[in-house]
């Protein structure tokens, strides 16, 4: 299948300024960046549906050049509900540190270059920025951006000068990558589209050169029909937090959250996030169909996108994990246990059960824990438990509810 033919089969296209798909199988200069902002230390898996169409250009020959925004981090990219927080810059060096070990994870090439634009805006003096750049474009043409007018009209909530100027600074990219490495083509999020057309105008003036944008669609989460992402609230992380510290998502819970897709949904999202094949994606949706109870499709997707983010390792063993835990009748060996304690949140044992509930997150005050204990909602070691006075004085696999797990010991 040719790059063209997979992006259009994947689901990977919206706007774009290429008249014709069909010229990305041609291009003599097979180079692209993609940048993301480090606002957070790790990245979702909105993120991660750019970064899998990333990973599709790359598997098709071409060289990718990876952009951690430490400029326009300092800065952030307008939102169109408000202002966002400035982050100190320790914090963005430490993101930038996080985030892009993240993304040389995913995009799985010999031939990564990583770029931070602070490299190139520490130096440059504010007013050659506006003879060279601010010159270029007229106020109308950037209050023309819709999510500019969403936030001076009428109810809105105002913006600053410095996230009116982040196209800008973000079109100032593109031209000084195209300088630098003669780089012609960006891909994106839809959401960044406009920023990037910013780029493209600046090359062609500056440089009376051609440049491109392909773009993918959003994900909408079949749930709730938002997008995915930290601004909706509904971030999955592809940071791990299995030692129970940060808001982020455990290999666990990455993995089953793919597990527990729709089965509308599932051909959807396997496109996107798994590298399975064409054949093979086929192949197990027909083996779907025949027994939708095994939830094939599910057990595939879940697999797959974990291998991508984790590692295929750490996919096999939550895959096991995951079988175990949800067996009718379970058992716990010493073993079984110790390997609990490299995907789930682990903790060390505290005084009660009721403790040990709270400080492994699976319940949010001792009052609730208590709740949930007399409730007949807590087992230890796939034993119900109904005494909220229990001690365990030895490692347990803790289970709360249908779903919730976590290693005390």
């Amino acid at each position: 299948m040719k790059l063209s033919e997979e992006l259009l089969w994947r689901g990977f296209s919206a706007e774009t300024t290429i008249k014709d798909p069909a010229m990305l199988d041609t291009m003599e200069n097979k180079t692209f960046y993609w940048g993301a902002d480090p606002s957070a230390d790790s990245l979702t898996i909105g993120n991660l549906a750019a970064l899998m169409m990333c990973a599709c250009f790359v598997r098709h020959g071409y060289k990718p050049y990876l952009l951690v925004g430490g400029a326009t981090g300092q800065i952030g990219d307008p939102k169109e509900n408000g202002e966002r927080e400035l982050k100190p810059l320790e914090e963005v060096e430490h993101n930038k540190k996080c985030i892009g070990e993240q993304i040389q994870r995913v995009i799985k090439s010999n031939d990564v270059t990583m770029v931070d634009n602070y490299d190139w805006f520490k130096n440059i003096n504010y007013i050659d920025f506006l003879r060279t750049v601010g010159k270029q474009f007229s106020m109308t043409q950037l209050l023309d951006r819709k999510f500019i007018q969403n936030r001076i009209g009428e109810g809105g909530s105002g913006i600053s000068y410095a996230e009116f100027s982040y196209t800008l600074i973000q079109g100032y990219d593109f031209y000084h990558l195209y300088k630098q490495y003669g780089i012609q083509l960006q891909l994106c999020g839809a959401d960044q589209y406009g920023n990037c057309a910013t780029g493209i105008s600046l090359i062609r003036k500056l440089e009376n050169a051609e440049a491109n944008v392909w773009s993918t669609p959003l994900v909408i989460d079949p749930v709730t029909g938002r997008k995915f992402g930290k601004s909706e609230g509904n971030a999955v992380w592809l940071a791990s937090s299995d030692n129970g510290q940060g808001n982020f998502t455990t290999i666990f819970d990455f993995y089953q959250f793919w597990l527990n897709q729709a089965d509308n949904a599932v051909e959807y999202l396997l496109k996107i996030y798994t590298t399975y094949e064409k054949e093979e994606i086929e192949k197990i949706l027909a083996e779907h169909a025949e027994h939708p109870e095994k939830r094939v499709a599910q057990r595939a997707l879940a697999h797959g996108a974990t291998s991508v983010v984790h590692g295929e390792d750490a996919a096999n063993a939550v895959e096991r994990l995951s079988e175990k835990l949800f067996a009718k009748e379970t058992s716990y060996s010493e073993k079984d246990i110790e390997d609990a304690a490299k995907i789930l949140p682990v903790r060390l044992l505290s005084a009660t059960l009721v403790e040990d509930l709270v400080c492994t997150g699976l319940a949010s005050s001792k009052k609730e824990a208590r709740q949930f204990i007399k409730a007949g909602a807590v087992s230890v070691n796939g034993v119900k438990i109904t005494d909220e006075n229990k001690v365990l004085n030895a490692p347990a696999i803790l289970k709360r509810g249908k779903n919730r797990f976590a290693v005390a010991k």
